[in-house]
Order: C-alpha cells, then sequence, then structure tokens
C-alpha cells in the first residue's frame, strides 16, 4: 500500500510501499499522477532499477521525450548526468558533460526551450557523492500564490521568449554550438500556467530571455524580481541524494537546480527521463 508523506508545507512527498522494479500497475499508477499533481515532486527512496525499469515507470505519466543530440543517451529515452568518462575515470572539468552540468545548476525547467516543453521529470541517484550534488525545487504554484492579485492579472497572458543558445552561453561559450543554435531557435511560452488542477504556475528559469512587448532591461528587471520571489527559501525543497533514490518531479510546477560537489574527485552518476508534454503552453497565453 502507498504511504504518502509530505516534505514542507507547499511541496514535495516521500512515497513508500512501493517497487518499481517489478511493476507499477494501473490503479497504484493513477495514484501517483494525482499525488504528482498536488504535491509536485515524490521521492521514491530505495528504488533498485535499471534503465529499463526506470523508462517502463516513466512511461506510467505519459510518452517519453528522446534526448536532444549532442548529449550522452541522445535518441534515446534517457540522459546520462555524470562526470564518470567511458573508461570509468573522473572527467576532467573542460568535459562537455561537465560543463552540462555546470549549467544544471541553475534554476531551471527542464527543456522550457521546446515548443512543446516536457511534462515531468524521472531522476534515479545510480552513484552519488559524498558531499555535495543535491537536487532542490522550488515551488511556482507557491510563488504565484503569493503576488497581488493585480500582479496575478496582469501576469496571465503575457508570454516569455525562451532562448537555450543564450542560456548556455552565458554559463559557457562551450556548451552550445551552432547545430544547437539551428535545432533550438528561441520559443514563446506562457508567463503563468493554469493546467494544474492545485493552481496557476509561474513559468520561467533560465531559458527565459524576455518579455514580450517589453523592452530588454524592463524584461530582465521583471524576470529576475519573480525569480527572486520563486526561489525563495518558503518555496523550496532541497533533497539530498541517497543511493537508488528515484525523485520525479512536475516541470509545469517547479523549477529545479543541482547544487555543486567536487567534480574532479568524487563520482556522480544519475540517469534522468523526461515525460513530454501534450501541448504547447501557449494553449494558457491565448
Amino acid at each position: 500500500m502507498l504511504e504518502t508523506t509530505p516534505l514542507t508545507t507547499v511541496l514535495g512527498a516521500r512515497i513508500t510501499g512501493l517497487d518499481i522494479a517489478r511493476g507499477v500497475d494501473a490503479t497504484t499508477m493513477a495514484a501517483v499522477r494525482a499525488a504528482l499533481d498536488r504535491f509536485s515532486v515524490l521521492v521514491f527512496p530505495d528504488q533498485r532499477i535499471d534503465d529499463a525499469a526506470q523508462i517502463a515507470f516513466s512511461e506510467g505519466f505519459g510518452p517519453l521525450e528522446r534526448t536532444r543530440p549532442g548529449a550522452p543517451g541522445a535518441g534515446s529515452p534517457v540522459i546520462i548526468l555524470s562526470n564518470i568518462g567511458p573508461a570509468g575515470e573522473i572527467a576532467p572539468p573542460t568535459d562537455r558533460q561537465v560543463l552540462n552540468n555546470k549549467a544544471n545548476r541553475v534554476w531551471h525547467h527542464d527543456s522550457s526551450f521546446k515548443p512543446v516543453p516536457a511534462r515531468a521529470s524521472l531522476l534515479s541517484a545510480r552513484e552519488i557523492p559524498a558531499a555535495g550534488g543535491d537536487t532542490e525545487f522550488a515551488s511556482q504554484r507557491a510563488a504565484f500564490a503569493a503576488l497581488d492579485p493585480a500582479e496575478q492579472e496582469g501576469l496571465r497572458g503575457r508570454v516569455a521568449i525562451h532562448d537555450f543558445g543564450w542560456s548556455r552561453s552565458r554559463v559557457d561559450a562551450a556548451l552550445v554550438t551552432e547545430a544547437e543554435l539551428h535545432q533550438h531557435p528561441p520559443v514563446r511560452q506562457a508567463l503563468v500556467l493554469q493546467e494544474n488542477p492545485h493552481g496557476p504556475a509561474l513559468y520561467l528559469g533560465a531559458h527565459a530571455r524576455r518579455i514580450e512587448g517589453m523592452d530588454e532591461a524592463a524584461s530582465r528587471a521583471l524576470i529576475d524580481r519573480l525569480m527572486a520571489l520563486a526561489t525563495q527559501p518558503a518555496f523550496t525543497y532541497a533533497h539530498r541524494w541517497r543511493p537508488h533514490d528515484l525523485v520525479v518531479w512536475d516541470n509545469r510546477a517547479v523549477l529545479h537546480r543541482a547544487t555543486p560537489f567536487a567534480t574532479t574527485t568524487e563520482r556522480r552518476h544519475m540517469v534522468r527521463t523526461c515525460v513530454a508534454g501534450t501541448m504547447p503552453t501557449l494553449a494558457d497565453a491565448a
């Protein structure tokens, strides 16, 4: 039987009583989906799963995204987030995957640079460092609810431009190639999502470059102010990983980021799957 323990007053729940490696029946999967809608982040401890089991469980939330070209696992439903090289060695700081891990330390929504961004993400801890490498989450429903009603109304229907090349180049110029710039041009996303039955959510993050109808300076001032509000400690949960944890989060309700660790001496190997979105966010900005 599933047991659900809330982690904070605004987001997150620990789910026990489930062995994902043995498969999950339709009734239980429906309860898990409902819990994700409600809590935004679900922690499943001690799930000793391989890639196939993770993919099967992930598909219970919907069709999966394929990993973008240039990333480890490209073309498959999994992406490898690791600082471990092909021969088992710790990769050097200049390794492209190590640089990608650096980009993951900025608050973001997964794949918000796609015309139809991800619905949810699932991350499995296969190997973790002794310290650091945690994942922090910030409730965007709580952030929107904290705004003055007049500002809430003013933000509804607004459009943000999400730009993959711009956000990656802010971290390191080596993080984006010409091919990636061509493949991921800037896209328009709703600034407020209203699809969740438990309330509207802000939708910004690292890829949000500017707001349509505002100049660059005014856009940045608004985005930076909303991001500061949205990531304040009262709205966040920090997950300290243990081996074999599986964490699921609603990409359209929370921001997330990884925390630093000693990448040159400590090993970290994580496997992520992403559940594809079913519609553009602009359905919420009409």
